[in-house]
């Protein structure tokens, strides 16, 4: 039996679900360069600049998002909070995948993935900049000191 310490709980399992997004992610990538027989780049092969794309766009948000979410839980904040973030992030992750994947216009999917996936941001934003100035301004001597 695996005893997860109930401070890392909720990201942990948020963290292990877009890990399978990011793996699938670069399988597709993988199997687009296979399939085009394209090394580098992109060699002029539109699917495989989508699966790219799908992949990049994915790691350029999720890890700082993921990270902000374990800074919130080890710092206490509220299982509600988290879940929402989490279930933004992973959603909007896969709205925003298929969306890129399935057209190279815009879409449903890239547009609402994307408004998820920045909702959960700043979200994690805010909190992590309200939480860290009131516990910096409660700690002994106050900001400076």
């Amino acid at each position: 039996m695996v005893v997860m310490p109930p401070s890392v709980a909720i990201v942990t399992f948020y963290a292990g679900l877009n890990a399978v997004i990011a793996f699938v992610l670069a399988a597709l990538v993988i199997r687009q360069r296979q399939k085009t027989r394209t090394v580098f780049g992109t060699g002029g092969h539109l699917p495989l600049e989508q699966a790219i794309r799908a992949h990049g766009n994915f790691v350029e948000y999720v890890p700082l998002i993921l990270l902000l979410m374990l800074l919130l839980e080890l710092g206490g904040l509220g299982a509600l909070w988290l879940h929402l973030m989490g279930v933004a992030l992973t959603l909007g992750r896969l709205l925003h995948a298929w969306g890129l994947s399935t057209t190279h216009r815009g879409s449903f999917g890239r547009s609402a993935g994307i408004a998820l996936t920045w909702l959960a941001m700043l979200a994690a934003i805010v909190l992590c900049i309200v939480r860290g100035a009131v516990a910096l301004a409660g700690a002994q001597g106050g900001i400076i000191g």
